[in-house]
């Protein structure tokens, strides 16, 4: 794994590490390409805060900052700038009008809740209702329907308990489409290093026979999740077992 476009910071108030030392490390480890991708920084109504979201007053640092590294490390290592974005209706519409003024390099899509943040559904919690699991599915592609994502981030975070025949239906909807529109899934390597319920055999096994553009993705939390020791051998196992084509690289939509 030379290149990784799932990376956070201190930034997003449940993680730590500065950029920099983000950088050091996967350089010391032979990464070619180090994608910072903090939690976007959505404004949600009726003063609530979100608890692991990059805070709108602290956007134009976290850019300035990157941009400054890029500059130093220029030809050492390639830093994409990006961020990692739910679909929430209410809300995309005004944090894309923010976005678009940015440098952005590219955009991964991390759907952690239903509808949005403040009234939806926390895709983490065990549900056996294929209703959820059907609006989990349409929440993702209309967001990838925006053509704003290069990336969907843990595809398979949802934690659906439910009937076989009904997850293999919702997910194959997802993975044709991501397939049809060059979008990459992801093995989420933190999902894996913390025991989580993803990465998912069943999901990946579904991605493989659609067809899908598979990337590996650290989601990167703290600077030794870096190609974190301990996970690589799990996740040779994980990829061999089921057979996935790796993509060592993949092309970036510039969003905006």
């Amino acid at each position: 794994m030379t290149e990784n476009y799932h990376t956070h910071t201190y930034r997003c108030r449940h993680a730590d590490g500065t950029e920099r030392e983000y950088i050091e490390k996967a350089l010391s480890l032979g990464l070619t390409t180090l994608g910072f991708s903090e939690h976007a920084p959505y404004r949600f109504p009726g003063g609530y805060v979100s608890w692991y979201h990059l805070q709108p007053e602290d956007t134009e640092d976290y850019v300035q900052t990157l941009l400054a590294l890029r500059a130093e490390y220029r030809g050492r290592i390639a830093l994409p700038l990006g961020f990692e974005a739910e679909y929430y209706p209410a809300l995309f519409g005004e944090l894309t009008r923010r976005l678009r003024d940015l440098p952005v390099d590219y955009l991964i899509l991390g759907q952690h809740s239903l509808n949005n943040e403040t009234d939806g559904v926390s895709c983490y919690d065990e549900t056996e209702s294929p209703a959820l699991l059907a609006a989990y599915v349409d929440q993702c592609l209309a967001g990838l329907d925006t053509g704003l994502f290069s990336i969907l981030a843990h595809p398979d975070l949802f934690h659906f308990t439910g009937s076989e025949a009904v997850y293999t239906r919702e997910m194959t909807r997802l993975c044709r489409y991501a397939r049809e529109n060059g979008i990459a899934l992801e093995v989420n390597l933190l999902g894996l290093s913390s025991g989580r319920h993803y990465p998912s055999q069943r999901f990946f096994r579904i991605a493989r026979d659609c067809g899908c553009t598979v990337i590996a993705g650290l989601d990167a939390h703290r600077v030794e999740n870096i190609l974190q020791p301990d996970t690589l051998p799990a996740y040779r196992a994980f990829v061999e077992e089921l057979d996935l084509a790796i993509q060592p690289s993949i092309p970036l939509r510039k969003p905006f």
